[in-house]
């Protein structure tokens, strides 16, 4: 009979619809026990029925009855061409983890009501839960098709297409939808995510651009369009999404946190700390906001704060990888952490991570060419390239090939295109899983993969716990201390960095290169040196131009010791961080609460690297942060004549300025504790004859040192890496 369609039966109560529709009162006003009643008493009167059924199996899901779905079993078996029922039944077997059997009433309901959206969408869903996703594309496409500008189905329809190979016929196929329905935003939003995975991100963000012109005053075209730029190195458009994203829909705490996280990135890290506090204001403690919120916090200094920041994740989320990802990254600022306590601290980062379920690897023929695998998001103009690049430049390209494992889909800039030069191919990683990353891996045939971003967040290293080859080898990139991970197999070091005293703070064997840990790579533009400035100032400029982050209390204390033992002497503080005008009025404040007259100290912001180089001109000596010392910034100051004074602790992080200072042979300028810190910058400050005779030596000194002569650091590298390969990892086979 026709659904619904009640029989001819005489009943000397009530009409049997009129019965059933108070039941379905009663059921509604919580009296579920007489509605229920009522309902079995129409199914047993009427048995043709379905309706009364219907009724019931609804009401038993609605309250989480596991009788319902022998109660929908019911119904079919009175009508089995009931559109609801079949529906529901699909949808109770996916919940039971059957979805092979769901599929028979879903197909029935869609063949028998093709208009259906749901039925496609569900059917959608089960094939995806049985890993057939060119099935699940083509019922989630149907069902899209029945509501063209529905957005509910996108990501869904995405991730089909891309996990079933169907991404670029399904571009053109959404690229000929647009042109026949020209003003719809939905092709172009799912056309642009598909895009963006398959790392093209130009074209996505053309897609989602569209998208957005084409629906001004939606939330979700802005929306995509900020989560794609926020990936890529488009910061600043990323920033400019999101903030429109968030006029559309103003309390989306994801939204906030998501643009906070863009704002660190373009250094507005004292902006992005309230947008976060506001978010935790609104919603209470969420642990990834708690941990941007954390990363925050130690960029503007507050290194202890920014600790228990971290420390708070973890309690709201204990076995998270963002927490302890967030207290990984944040106790290397902070002062008194010991190299015990961050190896912990590493551990139980990499704890975390999944290993997924690869075979395991074997090292092949030790003689052969080698295949290296450089994995990073910051192959380009950045510490990582300005420090690496020269090394890889000097392999033997008969004894090593060089494969590109980047975020960036082409290599953008000058470094970055030293990098491809010299690299075999280049692949752009960004849109792949971690799982996927290892299997591309070791499709590439990589024999060595070379970490360069640590735990950082743009990092790969949950890919590395899944083991993309053979060996693996962490050097520069995020490289404060070990990394934690029984599957990072090297770490390359020097004598300096980790003396032997040090061995057992390292979860990794130590890779010791014969002279420095890096080879520094002068930018050919850096301006001349010129004499110290204190000959024509009459008074000693010290200076640090490291990120903010590395300036402890007891440095600042340390600092203001030594002005007040150098009459006059002033101190200038550069970078980016210090654009923000609060941010330095704070820094300047911690000085004059430990008696230096603010006038004394000097806060500049950023600017370009060419500027940035001229500054060390207006420096007489760099004073290194402590524990984080500084790193690119050492060599640079060095290669404008600048040398600088640190002191060396036990972590990684606390040695880099020991190391570049001793390969380019000013060992004096490495205290052996804080008192003789203070007394070397006291002792250089009033010493300028002897500091001007050094200045016109220096960049001639560091341009023939071990940190500047890349074919002799090439030369070692090659050789450590051949003694990584034939050492092992894995056993050979």
């Amino acid at each position: 009979m026709p659904d619904g369609t009640i029989p001819r039966v005489h009943l000397a109560t009530r009409p049997p619809a009129e019965q059933l529709n108070h039941a379905i009162d009663l059921a509604r006003a919580g009296e579920t026990g007489r509605a229920h009643a009522t309902m079995r008493l129409l199914m047993d009167q009427l048995p043709d029925w379905d309706e009364p059924g219907l009724r019931l199996a609804e009401s038993q899901r609605a309250r989480g009855d596991p009788a319902a779905a022998d109660a929908f079993r019911a119904v079919l078996a009175i009508n089995p061409n009931r559109e609801q029922a079949l529906l529901v039944m699909g949808v109770l077997l996916i919940e039971a983890g059957a979805p092979r059997v769901a599929t028979k009433p879903l197909l029935r309901c869609c063949g028998l009501w093709p208009r259906n959206l749901d039925a496609w969408s569900t059917l959608g869903r089960a094939y995806t839960d049985l890993e057939e996703p060119a099935l699940a594309l083509a019922a989630l496409a149907r069902a899209q098709r029945l509501a063209p500008r529905s957005t509910a189905l996108l990501h869904n329809i995405v991730g089909a297409a891309l996990s079933g190979g169907q991404a670029e016929p399904h571009v053109a196929r959404l690229e000929a939808v647009s042109k026949l329905d020209p003003l719809n935003p939905v092709p172009h939003m799912t056309r642009g995510l598909i895009l963006d995975r398959l790392g093209s991100l130009d074209a996505a963000v053309d897609a989602l651009e569209t998208a957005v012109a084409l629906a001004p005053d939606a939330a979700e075209p802005i929306r995509l369009l900020a989560g794609v730029l926020s990936r890529s190195t488009r910061a600043s458009q990323a920033e400019a999404a999101a903030r429109q994203a968030l006029e559309r829909d103003p309390t989306n705490p994801q939204l906030m946190n998501d643009r906070a996280a863009v704002l660190m990135r373009l250094h507005r890290h004292a902006e992005a700390r309230d947008l976060l506090r506001e978010v935790l204001r609104r919603q209470g403690p969420l642990a990834p906001v708690v941990c941007n919120l954390a990363n925050a916090t130690v960029c503007l200094g507050l290194q202890h704060e920014a600790v228990e920041f971290a420390q708070c994740a973890i309690a709201l989320d204990g076995q998270a990888l963002l927490p302890r990802r967030a207290l990984a990254n944040t106790l290397p600022y902070q002062d008194g952490t010991t190299g015990a306590v961050l190896l912990r601290a590493a551990r139980d980062c990499s704890r975390v991570l999944p290993r997924g379920a690869l075979p395991s690897l074997r090292r092949g023929d030790l003689g052969r060419t080698l295949t290296i695998g450089l994995l990073s998001g910051t192959l380009r103009t950045h510490p990582v390239g300005w420090l690496t690049i020269a090394g890889f430049e000097h392999l033997d390209p008969e004894t090593f090939q060089i494969v590109c494992l980047s975020r960036a889909p082409e290599p953008a800039d000058p470094i970055a295109r030293r990098f491809r030069a010299v690299a075999r191919s280049w692949e752009n990683v960004a849109p792949l899983s971690d799982e996927a990353l290892a299997r591309r891996a070791r499709d590439l045939g990589i024999d060595i993969v070379i970490d360069l971003g640590g735990h950082g967040d743009a990092a790969r290293m949950a890919a590395c716990a899944r083991r993309l080859a053979p060996v693996q080898v962490k050097w520069v990139g995020m490289q404060n201390h070990s990394t934690g991970l029984p599957e990072m197999d090297w770490f390359v070091t020097d004598r300096w960095e980790t003396p032997p005293a040090l061995e057992t703070l390292y979860s990794e064997r130590l890779l010791r290169m014969p002279d420095g840990y890096v080879c520094y790579s002068p930018p050919s533009y850096a301006p001349d040196v010129v004499a110290p400035p204190a000959l024509r100032n009459g008074f000693v400029t010290f200076g640090c131009f490291n990120n903010i982050a590395k300036i402890t209390p007891r440095a600042i204390e340390t600092w203001s010791t030594i002005l007040h033992a150098v009459p006059g002497s002033r101190l200038v503080l550069k970078t980016h961080q210090l654009n923000d005008v609060p941010t330095a009025a704070r820094l300047r404040g911690a000085f004059d609460r430990s008696g230096v007259d603010p006038s004394r100290v000097e806060t500049r912001g950023s600017s370009p690297h060419r500027a940035f180089m001229a500054s060390y001109n207006e420096i007489d000596i760099v004073l290194d942060p402590f524990p984080y010392s500084g790193g690119l910034t050492t060599c640079e100051a060095l290669w404008m004549g600048v040398p600088t004074v640190t002191l060396p602790g036990e972590i990684f992080a606390s040695r880099h300025s020991a190391s570049h200072l001793s390969n380019a042979g000013f060992f004096d300028w490495v205290a052996v504790d804080l008192a003789d810190y203070v007394a070397t910058a006291v002792r250089w400050a009033g010493d300028i004859d002897r500091l001007a005779a050094l200045r016109e030596t220096t960049r001639a000194r560091v341009q023939i040192s071990p940190l500047c002569d890349a074919p002799r650091f090439g030369r070692a590298l090659g050789m450590a890496l051949r003694h990584a390969w034939d050492r092992g990892g894995p056993p050979i086979g």
